[in-house]
């Protein structure tokens, strides 16, 4: 029986970058906090948090000062920033320069009169944001549904969550141009589209379907509250419905494997490469070998 794991798995360049800040900075000190989750990976935190790493909220801001505080590649609003410097507080900015510029773009077309659409998670920490850079006057939608009750203004721009699913986005397009075409409102009404989708996500798509089709059993290691895992693992379920979202070993089941002579493992962009090596250690020494 084959145990292949897929060579696209592993973080995303953002997280590496913000990993890599943690990492170093926690050499230097032994201690470093952080503004939320530095990823949506339990595993991975509790690696950190062994070496050093202490997740605060944006409230704890106001009770700490003359110290660093990691912002965390998913960003932060104005406010944070602006605490953190009443209060003393030297931010190590690891913002995914990709989320920093769909920041700048959404914050000069608000301060040009554009009203902002966003599609995405209204509690995603980077649709807070996002959000945050206009003044929470955003209107923030994740479906065909909410997208068909937006009132369109005279001028409107779209912009997408950089984690969000490209058809999702694409359907949400298709819906906001139609509104215009209707003519439901004046005819001097505008509406951009920028696609923010980033493509270390969207590329893995077809990626991920190939994958999936290839493999008799795919193993799909995620963190449960990772927005980009819950949308990849949907990606290779509907190639092959033979997939498992697993957050731990633990949660593997030896019947998953009856029968079956390839097992592909992957991941989210939040899950490291290291945790999935050790997935499949762990299925070809306990899974496995009982069939050889």
């Amino acid at each position: 029986m084959l145990c292949t794991v897929d060579e696209n798995a592993g973080f995303c360049w953002g997280v590496v970058r913000a990993v890599n800040y943690a990492e170093k900075e926690l050499d230097n000190v032994g201690k470093l906090y952080c503004l939320g989750e530095i990823i949506h990976n339990p595993i991975e935190i509790e690696r950190l948090k062994k070496r050093g790493l202490e997740i605060i909220s944006t409230n704890d801001l106001k009770s700490i000062s003359r110290t660093k505080v990691l912002v965390r590649a998913h960003g932060e609003p104005p406010l944070t920033y602006e605490l953190a410097a009443a209060n003393k507080v030297e931010l190590i900015d690891a913002t995914c320069p990709i989320v920093k510029k769909v920041q700048e773009k959404i914050k000069n077309f608000f301060e040009d009169g554009y009203q902002i659409i966003i599609f995405g998670k209204e509690e995603h920490p980077e649709v807070i944001g996002l959000n945050g850079v206009c003044e929470n006057k955003a209107i923030i939608i994740k479906s065909d549904k909410e997208a068909d009750t937006v009132n369109l203004l005279k001028k409107n721009v779209l912009f997408s969550q950089t984690t969000m699913d490209k058809h999702g986005f694409k359907s949400i397009v298709n819906i906001l141009t139609e509104k215009v075409k209707k003519k439901e409102f004046c005819s001097q009404v505008e509406l951009l589209v920028n696609d923010t989708i980033c493509h270390s996500v969207s590329d893995r798509e077809t990626q991920l379907k190939e994958f999936a089709k290839n493999n008799d059993t795919i193993i799909f290691v995620s963190g449960k509250n990772s927005s980009n895992g819950k949308m990849l693992f949907e990606i290779c379920a509907r190639s092959n419905p033979q997939t498992y979202f697993i957050e731990e070993i633990s949660e593997i089941k030896m019947e998953w494997f009856d029968g079956k002579e390839k097992t592909g493992i992957t991941g989210a962009t939040s899950t490291p490469k290291w945790v999935i090596e050790e997935v499949k250690k762990y299925i070809l020494e306990k899974v496995l070998q009982p069939f050889n």
